[in-house]
């Protein structure tokens, strides 16, 4: 990588989805909501679920990981997403798109594995102030090892506390707006804001205080 050149943390989630299989030919073409049509029309048929599973796993595990701090669970929470999802599936609407309703299944079992994590203590989650860009627009090298990238994305978002890695997460690899964001974890609009700042300026301190270090040791 670059001396100097910051990723965005939204690099996480593509590396994450840019591993997902393509589903197969079969079904692949047809859009969601036909698929949890045939879902629901024929629940012995497990094919359609297969392909929405396999159309979004990618997008529900890419911040499982780093939401919940813990590798050996994230996986087990990405399938217990698509459980939950495919049991409350009858009451999907179809108000919004499916990947909204998996996103927001995926957020409050998330969060909810937080709080059970801290004996039942809400996600602490405070102040900022304007919006911020997460990292300079440079760019990892093209030939960059994307795994290597990916870890050592992670590794610095480790670092991150809870207050200003999970909303920072929610906006910079969810994309959830800044309200969506206030109303998930029930703060103000202004505290949401200022978190994400300050989440992405630690973000940025950390990444350059790594690659300085990289090279003293290279």
């Amino acid at each position: 990588m670059m001396s100097g050149a910051v990723p965005q943390v939204c690099d996480f989630h593509r590396t994450i989805v840019s591993e997902t299989p393509s589903p197969r030919a079969s079904l692949a073409e047809e859009p969601d909501d036909r698929l949890v049509e045939r879902v629901l029309q024929d629940e012995h048929d497990p094919r359609p679920f297969e392909v929405l599973v396999r159309r979004h796993q990618g997008f529900v595990r890419a911040n499982c990981r780093v939401l919940t701090r813990s590798s050996a669970d994230a996986d087990d929470l990405a399938q217990e997403v698509f459980v939950k999802a495919y049991f409350g599936l009858r009451r999907f609407e179809g108000r919004s798109q499916l990947k909204t309703w998996l996103r927001r299944i995926k957020v409050n079992h998330c969060l909810n594995y937080l709080r059970a994590q801290r004996g039942g203590s809400t996600v602490d989650i405070e102040e900022l102030g304007p919006d911020a860009p997460v990292s300079s627009t440079d760019r990892a090298d093209a030939g960059a090892d994307q795994a290597d990238l990916r870890e050592r994305i992670l590794a610095v978002l480790d670092e991150l506390s809870d207050t200003v890695r999970v909303p920072l997460m929610l906006r910079d690899a969810d994309g959830m707006s800044y309200e969506e964001i206030a109303t998930t974890l029930g703060i103000s609009l202004s505290a949401v804001k200022m978190r994400i700042k300050r989440g992405r300026e630690e973000f940025r301190k950390r990444w350059e205080a790594a690659e300085a270090a990289a090279e003293m040791s290279a």
